[in-house]
This record gives C-alpha cells, sequence and structure tokens, in this order.
C-alpha cells in the first residue's frame, strides 16, 4: 500500500456547505428587492444602537450591505421607538442603463 492509497481512505476532497443565510443578508436582499424605498430594518433599545446599526449599514461593516456606499441608513426615534431605516441605492457613480438591455 502506498501513501496515495493510505491517505485515499482518510482524506475526502468535497467543498464547505454553502454559508448559513444571515439576517442581514435577508434584509439586505428585500431591500435590493425595491430600490429606492425606505424600511424599517431594526428597532433598537437606544438611539446609540440605533445609529451604530444604521452606520454599519452604509459603511458596509456588514458584508450583506457592500460595498460600501450601495446602502443609505439613518436613525430616528418616533414616538419613543428607536428605529433604523434604510433603502438600496446601488452604485452612484455608474450611470443606470437605460432600457435595462446590455450592449
Amino acid at each position: 500500500m502506498n501513501a496515495s492509497t493510505a491517505a485515499a481512505g482518510v482524506v475526502e476532497f468535497l467543498g464547505p456547505p454553502p454559508a448559513a443565510e444571515s439576517k442581514h443578508s435577508r434584509i439586505a436582499a428585500a431591500l435590493r428587492a425595491r430600490p429606492g424605498e425606505w424600511a424599517v430594518v431594526q428597532r433598537a433599545t437606544t438611539i446609540a444602537r440605533a445609529a451604530s446599526a444604521a452606520q454599519a449599514i452604509r459603511s458596509a461593516k456588514l458584508a450583506a450591505y457592500g460595498p460600501a456606499g450601495l446602502f443609505q441608513a439613518v436613525s430616528r426615534t418616533v414616538d419613543g421607538e428607536h428605529r433604523v431605516y434604510a433603502r438600496f441605492v446601488g452604485d452612484q457613480r455608474r450611470p443606470p442603463v437605460v432600457g435595462g438591455g446590455a450592449q
């Protein structure tokens, strides 16, 4: 028995399963599906936490919202509730494709 044959019984070559879908990837997908439309994406216990979450979305600290600049986010207190509003705006540096077709 050579080393290659011995390793074949110990090593199994296969890729990892897909990453589990996170709460933030679901939120980002929902926002992408309705570009330009604001949505409440979180209700926080303090305005500081809401502001921090909004910053994480804007800066794409959370990978689901990347690259930075594709999403806008703000925090607001409404009737004592601390909310995070966000929307997908896309890449503002690229002009929209008129007609949506490839050229």
